[in-house]
């Protein structure tokens, strides 16, 4: 949502190449008047969070006690201090929520992952921490202070539920107005805290640790293997050890598993499936109904949207849509590139497009991967 200036980036007057160049997973950055404000209540956050179909979680503090609830949240806490309820994916409910996700424009699609919203009570918040991923922090509305840390002792306290970082000692702090915004590489010590009652909507990134691409790319490379043939020991002596796993098995299971390659193109699927795939929790529920020439003609008048739970990214000729994966050439593949780049195709483009490609994304309007143009 632009600011009152026009403005569609979070960065204000700062290039997304100087962004990328001198803070980017380097050091903090603060913009004031980044965004605009009073874009959700925390009455709207808290009908949210008592939904069963959301992930929220309830923190609250107390001398030094710290107490963690999750799952749906129907009533917040009567005391009027030290607490934080915490809201993800904000961007599937929240219109406004995911034009903020959008606008990191100039960052590749696949890195976010959503926006939570936090709504704290006045002392608030989760204690001094670490995240393993690069955060933008944009205050909604209220006052927070954020303190950050370079310091080299990451022990976590014990005994708490939340990763909470013993002997956090601040060597810078800013006090974040509505509409001001804030930038934390990964791994940088920081805490924030509420000077009165805050909305705070926090953008979040993906960065799969190698281990997990690795295991994912297993999972994903099983569900395709072919390998042919079956053991056989024809021609064999008589056990000397029944008990024992004899070398003629191991040698020759070996010898398949050695002869195993991935190739680029096997790591291309893997990624397009694994990185547009959307959670668990995710489920589409707002489709177009009626016939396909009806859903078609109402396409070619308002044009199309990807839903906010969608995900469409491609590499050359492949594209991959909620982890489907197809191939496209010509027109139909300028056109999906531009729907993955944009998320929008006007009402003229699906005009020109083909009867094919229209079927196709009349079958996406009927399942609620898009969403007719506003």
């Amino acid at each position: 949502m632009p600011t009152d200036t026009g403005s569609t980036s979070l960065l204000g007057e700062m290039t997304p190449q100087r962004f990328l160049r001198d803070y980017w997973q380097k050091k903090p950055l603060v913009v004031r008047g980044a965004w605009r404000t009073d874009w959700m209540t925390p009455s709207e956050l808290f009908a949210l969070a008592a939904r069963p179909d959301i992930e929220a979680r309830l923190v609250l503090a107390s001398r030094g006690q710290w107490k963690v609830s999750f799952g749906p949240q129907p009533a917040m806490p009567a005391k009027k201090r030290d607490w934080t309820l915490l809201v993800q994916g904000v961007n599937l409910w929240s219109r406004e929520a995911d034009l903020l996700l959008q606008s990191v424009h100039f960052l590749p699609r696949w890195r976010l992952d959503d926006v939570m919203v936090s709504y704290a009570a006045p002392g608030g918040g989760v204690g001094p921490h670490l995240d393993s991923y690069d955060v933008f922090l944009l205050q909604v509305a209220g006052h927070r202070r954020w303190r950050i840390s370079r310091q080299q002792n990451l022990t976590m306290t014990p005994g708490l539920p939340l990763k909470i970082l013993e002997g956090f000692a601040h060597d810078e702090e800013w006090t974040l107005a509505p509409g001001d915004m804030l930038y934390l590489p990964p791994n940088l010590a920081h805490e924030g805290v509420a000077i009165d009652g805050c909305l705070t909507a926090s953008i979040g990134f993906r960065a799969p640790t190698f281990v997990e691409a690795a295991r994912e790319f297993l999972h994903h490379a099983a569900d395709t293997l072919e390998i042919s043939g079956r053991y056989s020991d024809r021609g064999r002596e008589p056990a000397a050890h029944p008990g024992e796993i004899d070398q003629h098995l191991i040698d020759a299971i070996e010898a398949r598993i050695s002869a195993l390659s991935f190739g680029r193109e096997s790591v291309v699927e893997f990624l397009g499936s694994y990185l547009s795939e959307p959670k668990p929790t995710v489920f589409f529920d707002e489709r177009e109904s009626g016939g396909a020439t009806r859903i078609a003609e109402r396409a070619r008048r308002r044009g199309i949207r990807l839903d906010a739970r969608s995900t469409l990214l491609f590499h050359e000729g492949r594209f991959f849509f909620n982890g489907e994966m197809f191939k496209a050439t010509g027109r139909e593949r300028r056109l999906l590139r531009a729907l993955a780049d944009h998320r929008v195709l006007s009402g003229a483009e699906i005009r020109d497009a083909s009867p094919l490609f229209t079927h196709q994304v009349c079958e996406w309007l009927a399942d609620g991967w898009l969403q007719l143009g506003d």
